[in-house]
Parts: C-alpha cells; structure tokens; sequence
C-alpha cells in the first residue's frame, strides 16, 4: 500500500471517531445521572445535615443545575481536558487517575502479553495437529475459559497458590514492609503481579487461542500451503511463514479488540486482589457515588476501545491492503 492511500485511510478513521467519542461522553454523563442515590450524600455525609447546608454544597458543584446545562457543562470541560473534581477523594479527577493508571497499565498490558502469546502458540499447535490430544486437550482449555469468570477464577488461584501453597502473594503489588531493591525487587514485584494477571489473560488467552486455530485450519487447506509443501518446505516454515502469516488479520483484530475490554475487566480483578489500580478505584467510586471519577474512567476505556479499534483498523490494512473501507 502507498503511502498517501495509508494516510487518507488512517485520517478517515480518525474522523470517523472524533464523533464516536463525542456520543460516548454524552451517554456516559446521561446514564450516570440517571442512576439512583444522589452524590451529595456523599459530600455531606450519612448524619442529618441543615437543609441550607446541603443546598450549599449542591450549589457549590453545581449539581442544582438542570440536567442539559450539566452535560454542557460538562462536555465543555471534558473539550479542555479538565475531568472535573473527586466528591470522595477531595481532589482533581486528573490527578487520582494519573496516580493509579501506571498500576493498572502494568497489570493489563502483562495479561494481554501472556493472553496474546500463549493463545497464539496454543492455537498454531492444536491446528498442527489438529485431532489429537493436544488438539482436544487445547479446544478444553479455550471452552472453560471464555466460561470461567475472572473474579471467581483469581478468588481460586488465591485459594490454592497463596493460601494452601503459599507461594505467591494474594493482596497488593509490593511488599508493606522493606521491599527489596534492584533485580530483587523486580522479582519480588512480579511475585505480587502473577496471580493477578493468569486470572485476568484466562479468558482473552482462550478465545485467541480458538481464533488462531480455526484461522490456521482455514489457511492450511489452501491450495499455496499444498505448494509449499510439494516444494520440500519444512513444516516450521510452512507453519509460522506461510501459514501464521496469512492467518494473522483475523487473530490481530480480536487482539486489538480485547485491549479495552481487558481495560474494563481490571476492575473485578483489581478488587479480588487489592490491586492499587484504576479499576480499584472504579468500584470504589461506584460505592461512593463518585459521578466525575465514574465517568472520566469509563470515558477513559471508551476512548481505548476506540483508539484500540482504529490501531486494528490500520494494522489489517496493512497487512491486507485488499481489505477496503467499512
């Protein structure tokens, strides 16, 4: 593909989710505010306070405004980057969310590095030989996978590998007391990231792993990989630069999907583990009633979803430059 049709494709899409982003922001604000409780509960506390006080502090965060100035208001800050104000942690949204996203980035990016390594492989064997044990053994694993939920799958791994092993950690990301420095303290840092990350890859592993398969099963009755073969190809290069190659589209497109959605899941795993992370602090928020820490985190994953999606978007154009606009 040349470079200007590249680039006129890419702009395109960007176009085409600027608006994408914009509704998400509205609908965002519009279903918080539609849930029930009412945020100045939590700004004022549980004991009765004076009427004239509690209007005050409605009047102070503008929540005695009608709903259609709120969302304009709120979409005009959203515009200049500000994500409005904690009512819970008494602090800028920007600020808590920029202190927890390293956390969470490290946790979610691990779980989509093992998801997308080990269901690639496991997918490229159970294809290679398709029909044996490995195969049905590989088919087992992805269908309990994409079953299992993942809160009840990290509570299990805690049960056996923490508490009747004892060998990882079960809550956190380092160690209260004296965490240990340099390579040791790496070490020690991916004891308390392990647990955590199987339990959130489980699931996008098994479902990467159906995807390759059935696209290598596809590719691999192709009239080129009989050539290729008739030729004296060997089997490895027949697997990984005929086959893998040609198979790739699709299994990058469900990878590339799955990062915002591994983004949203973090939440239940970040509280099954007590992970320091965004989607710790999304739950928190939910109890707390905390609307703009809501919304700026969920904002935050649709506009991943969306960027995930354009960076899909490019990636099979380039390798398929056949592939046209949808």
């Amino acid at each position: 593909m040349r470079a200007g049709e590249l680039a006129w494709f890419v702009l395109r899409r960007l176009l085409h989710a600027v608006p994408l982003v914009l509704c998400v922001v509205v609908l965002n604000f519009l279903l918080i505010a539609a849930t029930p409780g009412d945020p100045v509960t939590v700004l004022v506390g549980d004991f009765p306070a004076p009427p004239g006080y509690v209007e005050q502090v409605r009047r102070e965060f503008g929540l005695d405004q009608p709903i259609h100035v709120q969302l304009l208001r709120y979409v005009g800050h959203v515009l200049t980057g500000d994500l409005g104000y904690s009512f819970s942690n008494r602090q800028p949204v920007t600020t808590l969310i920029l202190g927890r996203l390293l956390a969470t980035l490290e946790l979610t990016l691990t779980a989509l590095l093992l998801a997308s390594v080990l269901g690639v492989l496991l997918g490229v064997l159970a294809a290679r030989w398709r029909g044996t044990a490995l195969d049905t053994g590989v088919q087992g694993m992805a269908s309990a996978g994409y079953s299992i939920p993942d809160f009840w799958l990290g509570q299990i791994l805690i049960l056996v590998f923490s508490i009747w092993l004892g060998w990882l950690p079960s809550q956190g990301n380092m160690a209260v007391r004296g965490a240990p420095t340099g390579f040791a303290g790496f070490l020690d840092h991916l004891r308390y990231l392990l647990l955590p990350a199987l339990a959130l890859s489980f699931r996008y592993l098994a479902l990467i792993a159906r995807i390759t398969r059935a696209a290598m099963l596809e590719v691999l009755g192709a009239d080129f990989i009989l050539a290729a073969r008739s030729r004296g190809v060997s089997e490895r290069a027949v697997m990984v630069t005929h086959a893998l190659r040609n198979a790739a589209a699709p299994v990058l497109t469900v990878i590339g999907y799955n990062l915002g959605f591994i983004l949203a899941g973090s939440a239940l795993i970040e509280t099954v583990f007590g992970w320091p992370g965004i989607g710790r602090l999304l739950f928190d928020s939910i109890s707390r009633r905390d609307y703009p820490v809501m919304m700026a985190i969920l904002l935050m994953v649709s506009v991943t979803v969306v960027l995930a999606n354009l960076a899909t978007d490019i990636l099979h154009r380039v390798i398929d430059p056949r592939v046209g606009d949808r």
